[in-house]
């Protein structure tokens, strides 16, 4: 049985028989226990394989392509010497990778150790998720000290639904698209897409709504309640999940006109109330002036204006 088993490795490791593989299943069915070896050395042969097929391109791109030495023909019978070289090579000796590899699947050595265990700073993984978490932390800390009187909020809905998101929000919007000469549909896309149709709107700790429906986020300047919460922002195209702090409103009411006195008021937004009579550049020059770091910002904006939840509300 032993010998049985010794000559279907044995024939496994002849590169131009198509049944190696099945001769692996039938050494392994036995039971022999060189059968790992033999996978990794086989593993390894395709390793050095493609080493040998790197070399070899590197040079048919400088030789001369006359040459009764370049053909096809001996390009084919090459490839296969390539390929039984790399068997033999791996099966006696090789570069060691197969004997790395029986170490680590096998688990047989007492004296080998895995990478993990001797280095810490060898798990990539590990490392950057410490970063995000220390960078979190740093983030939160700041913003608790720097934020007199914020409230440490979280998301919840505000809305039954999006007709109920639209019905309710549509005299108020009304009245801020004729101060901002934009469509009081616009505003309510916006507000859409910043709370996901009412459904993520930030609320304190005490379980009030902060009535802030389009992500304005308290700077040095407010002098009102804020709180804080998590948010997305984009750097680099690449979202990225941080904490803010955000401007906290008493009412809807006074959350849309805010959001009107903070577009007005702002130099950089001057060129969308320019172009508020179209919704669609109006969001285009928010973006372009940095109202939200999403790169998609202005399209998702109109994709959802354009939606019959929003045009199809006749109030």
């Amino acid at each position: 049985m032993q010998n049985t088993s010794q000559s279907q490795l044995e024939m496994a490791r002849n590169a131009s028989d198509i049944s190696g593989l099945n001769n692996l299943r039938e050494a392994m069915a036995s039971g022999n226990g060189e059968v790992l070896q033999e996978a990794a050395q086989q593993f390894e042969a395709i390793f050095v394989q493609m080493m040998l097929k790197s070399m070899r391109k590197a040079q048919d791109a400088l030789a001369d392509e006359d040459s009764p030495f370049n053909s096809e023909q001996v390009k084919f019978y090459r490839d296969m010497h390539d390929q039984q070289l790399a068997v033999d090579l791996s099966s006696n000796g090789g570069l060691g990778l197969a004997d790395l590899i029986v170490k680590q699947l096998g688990q047989q050595d007492p004296d080998y150790r895995p990478a993990s265990t001797l280095r810490s700073d060898g798990n990539l993984s590990s490392i950057n998720r410490e970063r995000a978490e220390a960078v979190s932390r740093a983030q939160a800390t700041m913003l608790d000290s720097a934020s007199a009187g914020s409230q440490s909020a979280y998301k919840a809905a505000m809305f039954s639904d999006q007709q109920d998101f639209v019905e309710t929000l549509y005299p108020y919007a009304e009245k801020a698209a004729e101060a901002l000469g934009t469509d009081a549909r616009a505003i309510i896309a916006q507000a859409a897409v910043e709370t996901g149709w009412g459904q993520y709107v930030i609320h304190d700790k005490h379980g009030n709504s902060t009535h802030n429906l389009f992500g304005i986020k308290a700077n040095n300047q407010w002098q009102g309640e804020q709180a804080v919460v998590d948010t997305l922002e984009f750097s680099n195209g690449v979202p990225e999940r941080r904490k803010a702090a955000f401007r906290q409103y008493d009412s809807l009411e006074s959350g849309l006109a805010d959001y009107v006195d903070f577009i007005r008021t702002q130099p950089r937004y001057q060129q969308a109330v320019a172009k508020g009579a179209d919704a669609s550049q109006y969001f285009n020059e928010l973006q372009q002036a940095g109202y939200a770091t999403d790169p998609q910002y202005a399209s998702k904006v109109m994709a959802v204006y354009r939606s019959d939840a929003v045009q199809g509300y006749q109030p």
